[in-house]
């Protein structure tokens, strides 16, 4: 069996403040070291079910660089580094059995959650036809392109409820319950780390009976952009164009993959600052 476990940091137990989540702030390193803590418990919850498996973890928060490689469980092996294809599912391919996305947020613009955001903070939201999405339904969707279930997702509670919307029957784990974009009532990391642990468990051994999210092309996408130049850079692109207003792009995609391509793209332009 083949597993890829996606680690974000903003929906581990214990963070709220993205002081915890930036490299540059001053407590970041023990949001890194909480993150690579949760990560643990759900490869070793997946080992419990399926002591044979081939896990696969992929750094997914900001720089990809955040998992502490020498504290990571062993009998995992560690994607991190970026651009990279794929992004927060790199390692993702027809042989995966299953996806679990740990320590995920809620989309931009929802709430109250805790850090909430899509992809990055230049981004106001991402629609699929007609369908906001954000990160766990951009990659729930990716994974389903290829056929493959998200079985489970931890973070605070709004993220959970989204994902439960988007996935029925999927595993899900509030670490936390979300007061606002910066403050949550969460458990002590132990007892998360202990759900969690079963929690994988359990998602493994019931994957057959979740369907991969599955979003049928050809796709209509668009994209609001924080910033007026931000959509002046995508017009660099080929096939996006501006739909209406002052900040929003529209392209249109064949297929899921290469709707989330062109996503992440604009979000690598977006990041750009004029001058």
């Amino acid at each position: 069996m083949n597993v890829l476990i996606s680690v974000d940091m903003e929906g581990v137990s214990g963070i709220v403040h993205p002081s915890e989540t930036n490299p540059d702030r001053y407590d970041y390193e023990r949001g890194r070291a909480l993150m690579t803590a949760e990560a643990n418990a759900v490869i070793a919850g997946v080992l419990d079910a399926e002591p044979a498996a081939d896990v696969l973890v992929a750094d997914a928060h900001g720089p990809f660089r955040n998992l502490l490689p020498e504290q990571l469980d062993r009998r995992a092996r560690l994607v991190r580094g970026k651009p990279r294809p794929l992004g927060m599912l790199a390692g993702l391919d027809a042989d995966t059995d299953a996806v679990l996305l740990v320590g995920y947020h809620a989309r931009a613009g929802s709430g109250p959650g805790v850090i909430t955001h899509t992809m990055s903070g230049d981004i106001l939201d991402v629609r699929v036809d007609g369908r906001s999405l954000g990160e766990i339904g951009l990659n729930a969707a990716l994974a389903g392109h290829t056929g493959v279930p998200v079985v489970l997702l931890s973070g605070d509670d709004a993220a959970c409820a989204e994902f439960e919307e988007l996935v029925p029957g999927a595993v899900t784990v509030a670490v936390k319950d979300a007061l606002a974009a910066a403050a949550a009532v969460a458990l002590h990391p132990e007892v998360a780390r202990e759900r969690l642990r079963e929690a994988a468990a359990e998602a493994v051994r019931r994957r057959t009976r979740v369907s991969p999210l599955s979003i049928a092309g050809p796709l209509t996408v668009e994209v609001d952009l924080y910033s007026p130049v931000s959509v002046d850079l995508a017009m660099l692109v080929p096939g996006v164009s501006r739909a209406g207003g002052g900040r929003t792009v529209a392209f249109s995609a064949t297929d899921f993959a290469e709707a989330y391509r062109l996503v992440l793209l604009l979000v690598q332009l977006a990041s750009i600052k004029p001058g």
